[in-house]
C-alpha cells in the first residue's frame, strides 16, 4: 500500500493504456485527476503534494481539475481543508454542466 493507505497503480499499466483509450477519445474537455498517482502522471513538472496542488486547482484548468480520492478516510482532512467544497465542488459542478450542455 501507499503512504496514503491505497495501492499504487501498476507499473507501466498507464504508459501502455492511456494513449490507446485517449487516442479513442479526442473531444474530452476536462480530466479530473483523483489523487496523487493521477496528479503525479498528468501533471510531472508539479512539485507541490496533494492538498497544495488541490488547494492551486485554478493553475491546473482548464484542461485538469486535481481533486483529493474520494474515500470515508478523508473526513479529516474535508473539516481541515473547508475551502474544498466551497471553492472546488461548485466549479467542479460548473464545469461539468458547461461540458454536458453542449
Amino acid at each position: 500500500k501507499g503512504k496514503s493507505g491505497d495501492l499504487p497503480p501498476r507499473k507501466g499499466f498507464a504508459e501502455k493504456w492511456h494513449p490507446l483509450i485517449l487516442a479513442n477519445l479526442p473531444n474530452i474537455e476536462l480530466t479530473i485527476l483523483i489523487g496523487q498517482y493521477a496528479q503525479k502522471y498528468y501533471l510531472p513538472e508539479n512539485n507541490l503534494n496533494v492538498t497544495e496542488t488541490v488547494h492551486h486547482f485554478r493553475d491546473f484548468l482548464p484542461h485538469f481539475l486535481p481533486l483529493v480520492h474520494p474515500s470515508p478516510r478523508n473526513q479529516i482532512w474535508l473539516k481541515k481543508n473547508p475551502w474544498f467544497e466551497q471553492e472546488i465542488v461548485p466549479t467542479l459542478q460548473k464545469q461539468v454542466k458547461a461540458i454536458l450542455s453542449r
